[in-house]
């Protein structure tokens, strides 16, 4: 089973990196270029455990499909997605959080299996792993020049006083 970990140096404090990864509205925002939009469950706010979410987004030239569920959460240290329906066998999303002296350690642990016996194998020691590495990535990188700026900071306090 393929797993990606990446780890993200953020200069800010570990409660704005925590809600900005678990919002949905930031989450919509940071993948915009794959047209992904939240179609059913919880839309928009803060996730929490127990919470499910559905995605619509296009991936690999393809309308994709896929719903996750928190299934643990421990503020601000810890939450994990895990893909309920979908085009993977399994996901799971592990988002860590650890406090060090003047910056937030962001931990993403990104496990998946892809149906398809030898050929599902073969699409991910070709392809899907990067892919998916480089949208992990990519949504990082917002989520640091968020919780970094102060225009994160305002994008922030909008998100969390309009609920």
């Amino acid at each position: 089973m393929p797993e990606i970990l990446l780890k993200t140096e953020i200069h800010s404090d570990i409660n704005t990196c925590f809600d900005l990864a678990r919002s949905i509205d930031f989450h919509k925002e940071s993948l915009k270029h794959t047209d992904e939009m939240p179609v059913a469950g919880k839309t928009t706010g803060l996730i929490k455990k127990g919470e499910w979410v559905s995605w619509e987004a296009k991936h690999l030239g393809f309308v994709q499909h896929l719903t996750t569920k928190i299934v643990a959460f421990d503020k601000p240290h810890y939450f994990v997605g895990e893909m309920v329906f979908g085009a993977f066998k399994s996901y799971r999303h592990e988002h860590i959080f650890k406090e060090k002296e003047g910056f937030t350690l962001m931990i993403d642990k990104f496990s998946f299996e892809t149906p398809y016996g030898l050929l599902g194998k073969f699409v991910n020691w070709f392809y899907l792993k990067r892919y998916i590495t480089n949208l992990l990535k990519i949504r990082n990188n917002m989520l640091k020049s968020a919780a970094e700026s102060e225009n994160g900071h305002a994008f922030f306090s909008k998100l969390i006083n309009s609920y």
